[in-house]
């Protein structure tokens, strides 16, 4: 791994004192106030990086949902939801480009990362201008006391420049674990089915009950059932079951444990809606605007996709932390969960007054997971909707995606969001793609090759691997694809690498015999030639149906249609 770390000139705005410490930059905010207000914009100073505008990049962002692409002159959106819109308002939308988190950028076969190594109480981001990258922290506007002898403790950064990618983004981890150790080295991604991209809010016990009832004989595999959204009476009130789990989520919960499966669950623990309990009888368990008034979601951010206004839950509250632990702790002892799928976990995050007056909302989300993982014990957390940074060293596994849809479209979005992301598996957390869906539903239809382009987007990937079918209706070729997916998944639990930014072709060793390699066309792609090439002379074999495509040559072609397009094959 030939990568220079620190390499590029960096001069330190006015009141930042950085200094270097096991390979990163130590940065601290120069104060000899005994309080100080830190502003949303706190610049920390600038790297010098001269380039032309045409340069690739990619850079992540402060949620699950935006992440930018394109060029340095022309980023371009690749989720659907920029930190920056009119919905999530995370920032001005007329303000520059912010790229949380990280930032690559492709330059004649090298590769510069700009990135965060901590999150403890402040998110950093970088902007892109006058021939610079600038490095800033969101101050949330609170007022704090010097933590050092000189001044306030910010985040961490680091600077990476390679020639192999790969190796570019393990510095960058090695550095970020330092900070934020991994919570799972588990290697093995939970295998499962998962009961919201079948039936969504409308799921009954009679709908899991089903599906458990297909888990055996060829689907044994299927090891895990997650109960997804809709089981609860209402948005806050996780332990009270709506009316279409009468006899009580113990009871389902139990159904699966009888079958050898392992239960996960949905919960939003941050957010409550107007009708719940919590929200009735602990109004002052909530985070406040600063006139006083509860600070509604659709005020500042995004209201949420169901069941508002959401109120926010102020975890910087010893109750409310007691609270979430407990309730975590009873689904877990006395219920039975061995997974949490934790969901809205970005609002967990709005700015706002709080109980501890001088926790940012970064530091009030980590509190509050940190009460969560002290109930689950040694259960798995599945962060989604989640912001990414601030839940490092918190999630055993985290989604990377936006939700699976059966269309092209938001297939050929959440392949490009994976893959971007797809470098942090095993390395902070395991990646959840989103599920895998393979067979139509009477309100959402696709062609065959659109989930023929999805199940090699999965299949490059790895992560956790969850049926998102009822599976009573599967046909053979949705049965026989993720059996073979769970194949693949016993063979290897990586994640297939990139080697640039175009995302246009993959390889992953299956094992010392094989090797994969995979190429993609996304949807507004024009028709082209992919050309992988091995080391020394090979036999060629489709992946999905073992065909042999091609003997004792070094390189294989392939031909690659416009739009939504992917071929997928081993040499061995």
């Amino acid at each position: 791994m030939s990568c220079t770390l620190n390499s590029i000139p960096f001069q330190p705005a006015a009141n930042i004192d950085v200094s270097i410490c096991h390979e990163q930059l130590n940065v601290v905010y120069l104060t000899a106030e005994s309080t100080h207000s830190l502003s949303a914009t706190t610049l920390i100073g600038r790297f010098t990086f001269p380039y032309q505008g045409t340069e690739s990049i990619i850079g992540d962002g402060f949620q699950m949902l935006a992440q930018t692409g394109g060029t340095i002159e022309q980023p371009q959106a690749i989720g659907r939801c920029p930190d920056n819109n009119s919905e999530y308002r995370i920032y001005p939308h007329d303000a520059p480009n912010r790229y949380y988190n990280y930032l690559v950028i492709e330059q004649e076969g090298q590769f510069t990362l700009f990135g965060f190594t901590s999150c403890h109480r402040f998110a950093g981001y970088f902007e892109i201008h006058d021939q610079s990258i600038y490095a800033f922290i969101d101050g949330e506007h609170c007022v704090f006391k010097p933590d050092t002898a000189n001044g306030i403790t910010l985040e961490q950064i680091v600077t990476v420049v390679g020639s192999n990618l790969q190796d570019v983004y393990q510095s960058f981890t090695k550095a970020i674990n330092r900070n934020h150790p991994k919570r799972n080295d588990t290697q093995r991604s939970p295998v499962g089915w998962c009961s919201w991209y079948a039936y969504y809010a409308g799921v009954s016990a009679s709908d899991i009950e089903q599906n458990i009832r297909c888990m055996t004989g060829e689907n044994k595999n299927i090891e895990w059932v997650l109960l997804d959204d809709g089981y609860q009476a209402y948005m806050g009130d996780w332990l009270t079951p709506s009316e279409r789990f009468s006899d009580g989520i113990q009871t389902v919960i139990a159904k699966i444990k009888q079958q050898g499966k392992q239960p996960g669950i949905w919960l939003a623990p941050f957010i409550a809606e107007p009708s719940s309990e919590i929200f009735k009888q602990h109004p002052n368990w909530f985070v406040c605007h600063k006139e006083g008034e509860l600070l509604k979601a659709e005020t500042v951010t995004y209201g949420g996709w169901r069941c508002t206004p959401w109120y926010i839950l102020d975890t910087s509250h010893p109750e409310v932390q007691a609270h979430l632990t407990s309730v975590v702790k009873t689904m877990r002892e006395e219920w039975g969960v061995e997974l949490f799928k934790l969901d809205a976990n970005y609002w967990g995050t709005l700015k706002g007054v709080r109980y501890q007056k001088d926790c940012t909302g970064v530091a009030a989300y980590r509190l509050g997971m940190e009460a969560i993982a002290k109930g689950a014990g040694s259960a798995w957390l599945l962060g989604c909707n989640a912001p990414m940074w601030p839940s490092l060293g918190l999630v055993d596994a985290m989604r990377v995606s936006d939700d699976v849809e059966r269309n092209p479209h938001r297939f050929s979005q959440i392949a490009q969001e994976t893959f971007y992301r797809s470098w942090q598996h095993l390395a902070l957390w395991h990646i959840d793609p989103d599920c895998v869906t393979l067979i139509d539903l009477a309100s959402q239809k696709t062609s065959h090759n659109s989930y023929l382009f999805h199940r090699d987007v999965v299949l490059a990937s790895g992560g956790l691997l969850l049926s998102g079918d009822p599976l009573a209706h599967w046909t053979p070729f949705a049965q026989q694809s993720f059996h073979r997916l769970v194949e693949r998944q016993c063979q290897t639990p990586n994640s297939a690498e990139f080697n640039d930014l175009s995302l246009a072709q993959a390889e992953l060793t299956l094992d010392k015999q094989q090797t994969l390699y995979i190429g993609f066309n996304y949807n507004d792609a024009n028709a082209r030639t992919v050309t992988f090439d091995a080391q020394g002379n090979k036999d060629w074999f489709d992946f999905w149906t073992g065909e042999c495509v091609a003997t004792s040559v070094s390189s294989y072609q392939v031909q690659l249609s416009p739009g939504l397009n992917s071929c997928s094959v081993v040499a061995r």
